[in-house]
């Protein structure tokens, strides 16, 4: 029994290195519109890569709850955990940035032939996720809440925006995700809210009075509203909102 835990662990890992495998695979497709113009356009396996690193997300969630069930969380288990999300939240997602950049250059003059320095930021990500995640082994304050932005919300936070570009039909959106200088922003912002020391809430329901809930349900129902109201475009709502709601309500629940 005391395995079971670790098993959803490396499921976990597993789903992250599909998500890695499906980003790989893919490249730039060149077709022309009507006009004899060339289009430069992300093939269908990178919306993979954003499904398999959203079932990752579930099952890191059911891990720690199943750890729980059964009475199995050990110090094996904790660090099993920090080696897969970062390679399904981290590296995955890395992935996928560096991708869009590619994409982003390629719709300029002579944009296949750009400098991969230009594409290496992408990595930054990651690096920043590993850091938190060794910070988060051993820093034992963070029981009841987090230092930074969990690495999982950033993960889910890029995994959203292939399924943006790929179902959208809102040209500013399409416009916005094939802006390169929009991606060095992502970096920049994603990774220094994961390594900063900001508080951020923590899923854990210790404390089921109102007042310790208010936040959770302000998250779940700007969630709800911004899924029928924006589909996709609900997941980096969600995310915005969970940052938002920490900082304002954090020093209330400590």
């Amino acid at each position: 029994m005391k395995h079971i835990p670790n098993i959803f662990t490396l499921l976990n890992l597993f789903f992250g290195c599909l998500a890695i495998l499906t980003v790989l695979q893919t490249g730039l497709d060149i077709t022309q519109d009507t006009n004899g113009e060339s289009l430069f356009i992300i093939p269908e396996r990178i919306y993979l890569a954003s499904v398999f690193i959203g079932i990752a997300a579930v099952i890191d969630f059911l891990d720690g709850f199943v750890a729980r069930l059964f009475n199995a969380t050990s110090l094996l288990g904790k660090q099993l955990d920090s080696l897969a999300d970062v390679v399904s939240f981290g590296v995955a997602p890395g992935m996928i940035i560096y991708q869009f950049l590619r994409l982003s250059y390629a719709q300029q003059a002579n944009g296949l032939d750009i400098d991969m320095m230009w594409l290496l930021p992408a990595f930054i990500l990651p690096c920043a996720g590993a850091y938190r995640l060794a910070r988060f082994n051993i820093d034992e304050s963070q029981t009841d809440s987090f230092k930074g932005l969990p690495i999982p919300a950033a993960g889910l936070l890029i995994a959203s925006f292939p399924l943006l570009y790929w179902y959208s039909d809102k040209y500013w959106i399409v416009s916005i995700v094939l802006n390169k200088w929009f991606w060095y922003a992502i970096i920049f912002l994603v990774s220094y809210l994961m390594v900063s020391r900001l508080p951020m809430l923590a899923f854990k329901f210790k404390n089921l009075s109102a007042r310790s809930l208010l936040p959770f349900i302000l998250i779940a129902v700007i969630t709800i509203i911004a899924a029928v109201l924006f589909k996709w475009l609900a997941v980096p709502v969600a995310i915005l909102a969970y940052i938002v709601v920490s900082f304002v309500y954090k020093p209330s629940v400590v």
